[in-house]
């Protein structure tokens, strides 16, 4: 997606992309590298390193020509080969083979892979969501531009369920920003606190840019982009297809911004601030299309 302020920078990223094997269906560079978070100023900023995240049709092949083209940025792995670098890409943690400390172009660059497959599986059903979580922040076929999409619509609903009724878009943006931070141990030891609010802080056009059509179409909510407010409507009040809010075994069923129903509240817990410093009154859990409603 192409925002105001990265245009000045598509030429430098080409140039980086460049140097890989050209079968990817999608690149995205996220980070603190790219956008700029409170208070880093623009030196700082372009002393960071930049992260990339590399999506392929067949990781097999493409790290065979990536070793061939790039043998010195792969660890002692690269002597197992491909198939077992593949191997342990899709077998282990989040899918995703990094190689990192890479210099280009006169930076240091970290970059990911993960099958495209792998990928459309995280944005669908946030099985990890470690690269969910990235594109939630601001960043070709049709079957991975609708993932894309349908991404950023579950984390639009999943932030509805811990904010109250009426908030500001630096609220919701908050909040899904930190999605993806939620549970990490990095935010209780060794990370800055403040991480979340430095993101949103510095990048609220881009993240109102990225989320604007979404909550403009989104019949659960009234956006007021002029005054930066929202307001939620009610859990029960009554949706486009006649149907109403109910309960199900104790938990609340809502409607999503496609009109789709889920659970909303599986674990209620005191209002309380996490570690990202958003005060967070519930645990909320979605139900995906594949899982049946409990009626």
């Amino acid at each position: 997606m192409a925002l105001p302020a990265l245009q000045n920078t598509s030429v430098f990223f080409r140039r980086i992309l460049a140097q890989f094997p050209q079968d990817i269906s999608l690149a995205f560079a996220y980070g603190s590298g790219v956008f700029k978070q409170a208070g880093t100023t623009q030196g700082q900023m372009g002393k960071n390193m930049l992260d990339f995240v590399f999506a392929v049709d067949d990781p097999v092949t493409w790290h065979t020509m990536n070793l061939m083209e790039n043998r010195k940025h792969y660890s002692f792995l690269k002597y197992l080969g491909p198939k077992h670098i593949s191997s342990i890409q899709n077998d282990y943690g989040a899918g995703v083979y990094f190689n990192t400390l890479v210099p280009s172009d006169e930076r240091l660059i970290k970059y990911g892979v993960i099958s495209t497959d792998a990928l459309i599986d995280d944005l669908l059903h946030w099985k990890t969501m470690y690269i969910a979580g990235r594109l939630h922040k601001p960043d070709d076929n049709g079957k991975l531009r609708a993932a894309l999409g349908a991404n950023l619509k579950s984390a639009v609903n999943a932030s509805f369920l811990m904010l109250p009724e009426s908030f500001s878009e630096e609220d919701l943006f908050l909040q899904i920003a930190g999605l993806s931070y939620s549970g990490d141990f990095r935010m209780v030891i060794g990370e800055d606190k403040s991480k979340v609010s430095n993101i949103v802080k510095d990048n609220l056009q881009h993240f109102r840019i990225l989320y604007n059509n979404i909550l403009q179409e989104c019949p659960q909510v009234v956006y007021k982009p002029q005054q930066g407010r929202l307001e939620l409507e009610h859990p029960h009040t009554v949706p486009a297809d006649g149907a109403v809010g109910v309960e199900v075994e104790g938990h609340q069923v809502f409607w999503t911004c496609d009109g789709k129903p889920f659970i909303s509240v599986l674990t209620t817990v005191p209002p309380h601030t996490d570690s990202l410093g958003v005060s967070t009154k519930t645990k909320a859990g979605l139900v995906t299309e594949d899982d049946p409603l409990p009626f």
